[in-house]
């Protein structure tokens, strides 16, 4: 019996998942929870040589591109992969492959983004450590992290049936404390609310509180 390997099914399930990704993605940047995070990333990171880490199909490299950055997107899934290069073009590439072992050269970045991406490996700091590898001395990142309750955490509710899982269960705080010990220093915090928040909901409150209520928190830090 083949043993369980955490990239092979995550591939696999994202895979699985691309076509009903690809439909709703162009809403998603343009309308929904990923609208703000371009605009943001434009706020702090300059022009240059950019990473989208986890780059689905791609729709986010593109409008990275369309802002001038010169972007490489690499994601675990080959389907995914195959939607994004019909985008491709000069300053816009993508690669198939695994966060854990990123296919390019120590400093080759200025910028990068992780919209939802280190929640879907099994070590987080291996594949932080790989980021920061791959990134220039004081280079920027924009990170994502899902809120406690947003409904894509319900992929690693099978870890309580002690089954295997392919998604980790790591809070936005805990990215940033993980964050700030090994490397990185906090520039900005950006939080997405879930629908039923207001304005006043969130005044006064402090960040975590905020996180607790989000559907994401977003995140600018600066490689040390």
């Amino acid at each position: 019996m083949k043993s369980f390997s955490w990239t092979d099914t995550s591939q696999f399930q994202w895979d699985e998942r691309a076509k009903s990704w690809h439909a709703k993605s162009l809403n998603m940047w343009l309308n929904g929870s990923r609208k703000e995070i371009i605009p943001f990333i434009e706020n702090y990171i300059p022009k240059g040589k950019f990473l989208d880490l986890g780059c689905g199909d791609g729709f986010g490299s593109y409008l990275l591109f369309e802002k001038g950055y010169d972007v490489s997107g690499i994601d675990i899934s080959e389907k995914m992969i195959q939607y994004a290069k019909k985008k491709e073009t000069n300053h816009l590439t993508f690669y198939q492959g695994d966060m854990l072992d990123l296919p390019f050269n120590d400093e080759e970045f200025t910028g990068m983004m992780a919209i939802n991406s280190l929640e879907w490996t099994e070590r987080p700091l291996d594949a932080l450590n790989e980021v920061k590898r791959v990134m220039k001395d004081n280079g920027f990142g924009c990170f994502g992290i899902l809120g406690p309750t947003a409904m894509p955490r319900i992929n690693s509710f099978s870890r309580l049936e002690g089954k295997d899982t392919i998604c980790n269960t790591m809070m936005p705080w805990e990215f940033l404390k993980l964050a700030t010990e090994n490397g990185w220093e906090l520039i900005a915090e950006k939080e997405v609310y879930k629908k039923e928040v207001t304005d006043i909901h969130v005044t006064g409150l402090s960040n975590k509180l905020k996180q607790a209520l989000s559907f994401m928190t977003i995140f600018i830090l600066k490689v040390k």
